[in-house]
């Protein structure tokens, strides 16, 4: 069933029905026409089908179900090492191991993966992305062979949908559009309605807390462990060759 982006769903059951390889080919050239800096089009698309390599990224991704039931899991990187090696191939000396180049990559890489995922959807196709990449990404360079100047983004797994989720909560729009500067707003009063919502109180009375937020901050994305990560995920991006 194809579906409206008001109606949209992060899917993780797939039918065994595989998603065809021309078509995503397709799909993927029309996503490339996505906005990106100077033209330069610093990204890659690691296209996984195999079942053996899928169960090589699954620990990698905490083990979501999603990853070995997808027909296709596609992981979407900055790729500064083709170009790189165009301007040494072509006399020129490239200078793009750096935190801007890195930056700006990064930003076109998850602008070509959303123009995908639209147009996926649009076909049918249910998909999820996994914020789990940014986890384990030097495990993903390790499992995908990346070489120098290539770094894992994201990544979707992607098949014909086996369910209908119900919608995830959104907070208003209100409250996050600013009219000409930054307005800071009642943000108890921005938050109520997510506050109330049954799950969110089962998810409150489950964690032990008191607070949804303290769920947030105490449970699923405490500072120790953000910290923790996050010296992993710099370390993994140095060590594919960009200096910050």
């Amino acid at each position: 069933m194809k579906m409206n982006l008001a109606d949209r769903r992060s899917i993780r059951r797939y039918t065994d029905q595989p998603v065809p390889q021309e078509r995503l080919e397709e799909l993927l050239s029309l996503a490339f026409r996505a906005s990106n800096t100077g033209n330069m089009q610093t990204y890659s698309v690691i296209v996984t089908r195999d079942k053996e390599r899928k169960r090589a990224l699954a620990p990698l991704h905490f083990n979501q179900p999603c990853v070995l039931s997808a027909s296709v899991v596609l992981t979407f990187c900055v790729d500064f090492r083709r170009f790189s090696d165009w301007c040494l191939a072509s006399d020129a000396q490239p200078g793009y191991d750096n935190f801007l180049s890195f930056y700006g990559a990064t930003i076109d890489s998850m602008l070509v993966a959303q123009a995908f995922a639209s147009l996926a959807e649009q076909e049918g196709w249910g998909l999820c992305f996994l914020g789990t990449t940014n986890y384990n990404a030097a495990g993903i360079c390790d499992a995908l062979h990346l070489p120098q100047l290539v770094f894992p983004v994201t990544t979707v797994t992607l098949g014909w949908p086996d369910e209908l989720p119900e919608l995830s909560d959104r907070l208003p729009a209100q409250g996050l559009i600013h009219l000409e500067s930054y307005q800071e707003g009642d943000v108890k009063a921005l938050y109520a309605a997510k506050e109330a919502l049954p799950q969110m109180r089962r998810f409150v009375e489950e964690n032990g807390k008191r607070t949804l937020a303290q769920v947030f901050t105490d449970v699923r994305y405490p500072k120790e462990s953000n910290e923790a990560f996050s010296d992993a995920l710099l370390s993994a991006i140095q060590r594919q060759g960009f200096h910050l």
